[in-house]
């Protein structure tokens, strides 16, 4: 469960997100040689003798629990795509419209369930000084894994809020009415963020500062192609952090990271932590 919408990144990297972003280019190295056993063993070392670990997840770890991506093939939801449903105009033209789409979802991530890869950050985050998991999801399987120091890039598709006081809450149960309504009388929303709207200011200077004073910096399950998440992977760079990678096929941000493992999250993360 990815991101709602954000806009395809540059192959730039953003150095500041205060106001507005600048970039400057990255020079890019050839992507690492050797088997994943190599990249395996390298990663598992650094991991164990890093103090500071931030870590970034995306869709595919969301994914091997049977979380729709809503992207490419199959990306479909009744006839529209998620781009044509996860905008404010979308829910100002028709609100009941959205809300059956996210509630459709809603019910879909209520029977999934963490998955070997969100456990295992679980312990990784309990084996460390400093932790921070920033997730571009919006289905809460990382909290309800155990994971406590979330920041939650795209917002949370369990919480609402009113579009006209403005309160927010979770509501983990079925919704009776579509579109649901505040006590005040006003219409909620999804508490997400859709394309066209920014990132929650405090959120992203918290992601920002918590990569950049990272040792090592877990890219997990996103292709790095939309920004501003994307640009976390050049700010861990930028730092001095050691970016690994783990991700079935290769990304945009491949070339560039230290080490990258292909494969599951759920196969590679518990096979990290060993030893």
């Amino acid at each position: 469960m990815g991101s709602e919408g954000r806009r395809a990144a540059p192959f730039l990297s953003p150095l500041s997100l205060k106001g507005s972003t600048t970039y400057q280019a990255i020079e890019v190295t050839s992507p690492l040689e050797g088997d994943n056993k190599k990249e395996m063993e390298q990663a598992r070392e650094w991991l164990q003798q890093a103090r500071r670990i931030a870590v970034l997840t995306g869709a595919g770890i969301s994914a091997e629990s049977g979380i729709p991506t809503f992207r490419g093939a199959g990306g479909l939801w009744r006839e529209y795509r998620a781009e044509d449903l996860a905008t404010p105009a979308a829910f100002a033209r028709d609100p009941k419209l959205v809300w059956e789409w996210y509630e459709w979802r809603r019910s879909r991530i209520a029977k999934a369930e963490p998955n070997a890869g969100h456990l295992a950050l679980v312990q990784l985050e309990e084996m460390v000084k400093s932790f921070t998991l920033v997730t571009q999801n919006v289905d809460g399987l990382h909290a309800r894994a155990g994971s406590r120091n979330i920041l939650y890039l795209h917002g949370d598709i369990w919480t609402l809020r009113c579009i006209a006081c403005g309160l927010s809450y979770k509501n983990l149960q079925p919704l009776e009415e579509l579109p649901p309504r505040c006590s005040c009388g006003g219409m909620q929303r999804p508490g997400v963020v859709w394309f066209g709207e920014g990132l929650p200011e405090e959120t992203w200077r918290e992601a920002d500062q918590a990569v950049r004073s990272s040792e090592v910096f877990l890219v997990i399950g996103t292709s790095a192609v939309v920004m501003p998440a994307g640009g976390l992977v050049y700010a861990a760079k930028q730092a001095g952090a050691r970016v690994i990678e783990i991700n079935a096929a290769e990304t945009q941000v491949s070339p560039i990271v230290d080490c990258a493992v292909r494969g599951e999250a759920g196969k590679i993360l518990p096979e990290l932590l060993k030893g």
